[in-house]
């Protein structure tokens, strides 16, 4: 499950709290530097659209995030997503960008969704696929190195 999420919910988890009524996984999602980069990135995201970010839940457990990584253009918006690593290869991945298809697809004016993965992340990879993605090209990040390019219609 998804829920959308706000300034708050990040100071939390930057701080190492569970956001509102909710608990945390044993393990964090991202360390508190990654976490305080998300929340800037939703931030700023949420100046021109929203839902910019959304936790993902199991039961009253925050096990992921999810997020839009820059305001959407044209009517595509990009993704971002991660589960914290005891978590991990038990399909919240799935559900949370599946959701976000629906989400999406229910949406007037997003008329597709696109995620980049590393080259050698065959789960994210297999998460995409499972939601319909196809992969569109690669390119070379800077900072994250060889990734490849997908896109998801919405129609």
């Amino acid at each position: 499950m998804i829920v959308e999420t706000n300034c708050e919910d990040y100071a939390s988890l930057i701080r190492g709290r569970a956001p509102g009524a909710f608990r945390l996984a044993d393990t964090p999602i991202a360390p508190p530097p990654v976490l305080q980069m998300l929340a800037d990135v939703a931030a700023s995201v949420r100046e021109a659209f929203e839902p910019a970010s959304w936790l993902i839940v199991d039961g009253d457990e925050v096990v992921g995030l999810c997020s839009v990584t820059r305001a959407p253009a044209g009517g595509v918006i990009d993704i971002g997503y991660g589960v914290a690593p005891s978590r991990q290869g038990r399909g919240f991945a799935t559900s949370a960008i599946a959701d976000i298809v629906t989400w999406a697809c229910r949406t007037p004016g997003i008329n597709a969704l696109t995620a980049e993965t590393g080259v050698d992340n065959a789960a994210s990879q297999r998460v995409l696929v499972r939601n319909g993605f196809v992969q569109i090209g690669e390119r070379l990040d800077d900072e994250d190195g060889a990734l490849i390019c997908w896109r998801r219609k919405t129609d």
